[in-house]
């Protein structure tokens, strides 16, 4: 019986680069297929929801976008036990910190995955509603998405070049918020709201 492998990004794409882990596991999708004990999921900003996946896994690969005080677009790689102690010490956003809670509950509750892998990489751009990945960070996925491949590689999840098109509803995000539609759909500098929903800015006003 081979290893369950799960394929986590975790990130909130409305928020520039914290999408940095989700347009991963998108990217991820659409290049590659992968042997059936191996499940790619979106995790969004769901936090303790995860925890399932994560206690089901036996190998764990996570992107996410990092603040390591280094250059943006820069990535750095954490390996096994680092990695919930590192996000401890180095969150960045209130998905960050639910997420260490999930790796604590798994430790805990003894069903923690014998291979861990966090790919982060270090955002340029935050403050951005609405906004994508910014260009420096884009190009960072090209490289996060080979170390990915090589380390998947070496648990037995047998990636390959996908031949066939994903069909719509397939996708790990939705249609809707896939990186070509998403960046095409977003309004113009003059008609949109860049730190937050305009209509709850205007009501507390």
């Amino acid at each position: 019986m081979n290893d369950s492998i799960v394929v986590l990004g975790i990130g909130n794409l409305l928020w520039a680069d914290e999408g940095f882990g989700v347009r991963c596991i998108e990217a991820l999708q659409q290049r590659y297929e992968f042997a059936d004990h191996v499940r790619l999921v979106d995790g969004g900003t769901q936090g303790l929801y995860l925890l399932q996946h994560v206690q089901q896994a036996d190998a764990l690969l996570i992107f996410d976008a990092i603040d390591y005080g280094l250059p943006p677009g820069a990535l750095r790689v954490i390996r096994d036990d680092e990695v919930p102690r590192f996000l401890g010490a180095k969150k960045m956003s209130l998905h960050q910190t639910g997420f260490q809670e999930v790796l604590s509950l798994a430790q805990f509750t003894g069903k923690f995955p014998k291979h861990v892998l966090l790919i982060g990489c270090q955002p340029e751009e935050l403050d951005d509603y609405g906004g994508s990945l910014r260009p420096v960070v884009k190009a960072a996925m090209q490289t996060a998405l080979t170390l990915a491949v090589q380390a998947l590689t070496q648990w037995g999840a047998q990636p390959r070049e996908r031949e066939a098109t994903l069909r719509r509803g397939d996708a790990v995000t939705l249609d809707e918020l896939a990186l070509a539609a998403y960046e095409a759909q977003r309004p113009a500098e003059q008609d949109a709201c860049r730190i937050g929903d305009a209509r709850f800015l205007l009501a507390g006003s």
